[in-house]
């Protein structure tokens, strides 16, 4: 016996917005830092009544829409490439800062005193001879 399965509207809304974006690039971290960068903007000109915020954000927000539904993925995977590799020294750095953030607890960081390389230390272990692992230099250091 064949059953016929009826889909919500819902459902019916996803598979064609699937089938719309077959082929098409879709989001990606520049897409995504765009609409941040347009969202700050909009919060920008709420707060100080200035229109061309508001402008910039509304360009801003198109410039991604267009990027993600654009069909050319080749030409904007070269540009996501380009933002990542501008990025990533500031990317490489807060999420450093966000791992020793969270590690603060368990963790000592410090810099070695001859080439300035970040080391760590397990809290608790008291005055200890630390070697870098970078340039060999020895060291005590208290944790």
């Amino acid at each position: 016996m064949d059953e016929v399965v009826s889909m919500s509207f819902w459902q019916k809304f996803k598979e064609g917005f699937r089938r719309f974006m077959a082929g098409r690039y879709g989001a990606d971290s520049l897409s995504q830092a765009i609409i941040i960068a347009g969202l700050v903007l909009f919060l920008l000109a709420a707060f100080t009544r200035f229109g061309l915020f508001s402008i910039l954000a509304m360009a801003l927000y198109i410039w991604a829409i267009f990027r993600m539904y654009s069909r050319n993925g080749e030409k904007r995977s070269q540009e996501n490439a380009r933002y990542m590799a501008a990025t990533r020294k500031l990317r490489t750095s807060v999420n450093q800062a966000r791992t020793r953030l969270k590690n603060r607890k368990k963790y000592r960081y410090f810099r070695c005193p001859n080439c300035h390389a970040r080391l760590r230390l397990p809290r608790g272990v008291g005055e200890v001879t630390v070697n870098c692992g970078q340039c060999k230099h020895s060291f005590r250091k208290k944790a």
